[in-house]
């Protein structure tokens, strides 16, 4: 079970969109610093959807390697074909990496009977233990908890990253899924109202630029410190949201950038973080004590 913060790391890129290796390495390295529990590579704020199917399975290898045992590894490995879903799950058992995390198909809209037997395909071909992703405002799919619920009978689904931010969702999943299943929270916004209530983490976009703080957060949430995570999480709240002023990862890219962590690139059809929005990501990552006034 992965529980506390973990990262949906970026792929740090060059301007001309190339991947750069060197920061990758040096993200690594930050989050085990940091005491963040788990990283998330090639996921889909890591712009899994740009990313070339040689090239996400280079970076999964790359991402295990800069690893080297020192914090596990959350392969992204979804995808709207359930065959390429297949072989990139396929690609992160042979990398090594700890686990597998799916979104579900986005733009094809299938029923709730097609998500049970995309990830049931998926769970069956591939041994590697597999964490669902439900992210409704992204991919205009919801996996409904009662489908989630047959899905966690499989042996090898092992849990669930829920972004829709709905807290009466948790509820329902914990009296539905299968006893032991990993309830993970995919919006920061409300992640520490969902660990409070028993969910066992949360897979950040935050945590790219305040892991330290993510992680005391989580730890405090988990611990049962209501006030003290609450506290945390109060100088945290606004960079939850200045991170979604534009589409994720842009404003996310440019923080790390800032940070002297990642070099300046993304690849389109995202742009790089306007100038009018840059002070309110900039305010809100001094307000959480990331970047000096």
């Amino acid at each position: 079970m992965f529980r506390g913060s973990i990262v949906a790391l970026i792929t740090p890129m060059f301007e001309d969109g190339q991947i750069n290796g060197d920061s990758l390495r040096r993200l690594v390295d930050f989050h085990v610093k940091s005491g963040t529990s788990a990283i998330v590579a090639a996921g889909t704020t890591g712009e899994s959807a740009t990313l070339g199917a040689e090239e996400h399975c280079a970076l999964l290898r790359s991402a295990v390697e800069f690893a080297a045992g020192r914090i596990p590894v959350i392969a992204g490995t979804g995808a709207n074909s359930t065959t390429e879903a297949i072989t990139l799950t396929e690609c992160a058992h042979r990398a090594g990496a700890q686990a597998a995390l799916l979104v579900t198909p986005y733009y094809n809209k299938p029923t709730q009977e097609g998500l049970y037997l995309h990830f049931k395909a998926v769970a069956e071909a591939v041994e590697i233990p597999q964490i669902l992703y439900n992210v409704p405002g992204r991919t205009a799919c919801d996996l409904l908890p009662e489908t989630t619920a047959r899905l966690s009978q499989i042996p090898n689904i092992m849990g669930i990253k829920e972004a829709t931010g709905d807290l009466d969702r948790l509820g329902r999943l914990q009296s539905l899924c299968a006893e032991g299943f990993n309830l993970l929270s995919g919006d920061d916004a409300t992640a520490c109202e969902f660990i409070l209530q028993g969910g066992h983490g949360d897979i950040s976009v935050t945590a790219n630029v305040a892991p330290r703080l993510m992680q005391q957060m989580c730890a405090a949430a988990l611990s049962g410190q209501h006030d003290e995570a609450r506290a945390i999480n109060a100088r945290l709240d606004p960079l939850h949201r200045a991170l979604f002023v534009q589409s994720s990862p842009i404003p996310v890219k440019w923080a790390v950038a800032e940070m002297r962590l990642s070099s300046r690139g993304i690849r389109l059809p995202l742009t790089w973080l306007t100038e009018d929005t840059q002070p309110t990501v900039r305010s809100a990552m001094q307000q959480a004590g990331v970047l000096s006034e």
